[in-house]
């Protein structure tokens, strides 16, 4: 078993997204001892943002085909994604549009588009400041199960801690749903914090 685990969050030590994400990694890795992990953190070594980019040999062109073929070797991607102004890291944003590339992960065809990376499973350690869950404001979770959804992954679940910057007790009572949510993930479906 393949697992792509991806960090965002520019906070280093203080994120709560690395930290789930990370404690998400280690419960699959309990789950499943000999699991092949490849780590990419998108903070300490970003993506250039997608360009065309006419020579193959160019180096964000090569370095987007490496992350590309990661991704579509990955039986697993564990996402470490803070929400950002309602939505998403620009860095994971980056990398997004370097695995969402027509005739590799998805394709358009007389009857509308077609995933083509599905059989994945994909889970999302979100942490969000505020109560953002469900609101009109959460472009976050829709717009990451939307574009996944298009590549064809169905399977997604998020590990979500909300309001970790409301009040320590908050922040407290967030993270440990979260790590509940964690302790089920060997049912394969990971209940949202």
């Amino acid at each position: 078993m393949k697992l792509l685990h991806i960090d965002s969050s520019a906070l280093g030590g203080h994120s709560v997204s690395r930290q789930l994400s990370a404690e998400v990694v280690a419960e699959l890795q309990r789950l499943h001892p000999g699991i092949e992990i490849r780590y990419h953190d998108l903070a300490a070594q970003p993506l250039p943002h997608w360009t065309p980019v006419a020579d193959a040999a160019d180096p964000a062109a090569v370095r987007g085909s490496e992350m590309l073929d990661e991704f579509l070797a990955a039986d697993v991607v564990v996402i470490g994604a803070p929400m950002y102004n309602f939505s998403i890291p620009s860095q994971l944003k980056a990398w997004l549009d370097r695995i969402a590339v027509a005739g590799k992960t998805f394709r358009y065809g007389p009857n509308g588009p077609e995933g083509l990376a599905g059989g994945k499973r994909v889970i999302v350690a979100s942490s969000r400041g505020g109560m953002h869950a469900g609101s009109p404001m959460d472009f976050q979770e829709p717009y990451l199960r939307a574009l996944l959804g298009f590549l064809g992954i169905d399977l997604v679940e998020f590990v979500r801690a909300e309001g970790v910057n409301m009040s320590v007790e908050h922040k407290a009572g967030a993270l440990a749903s979260a790590r509940q949510a964690i302790g089920t993930l060997g049912s394969g479906v990971a209940q949202a914090a």
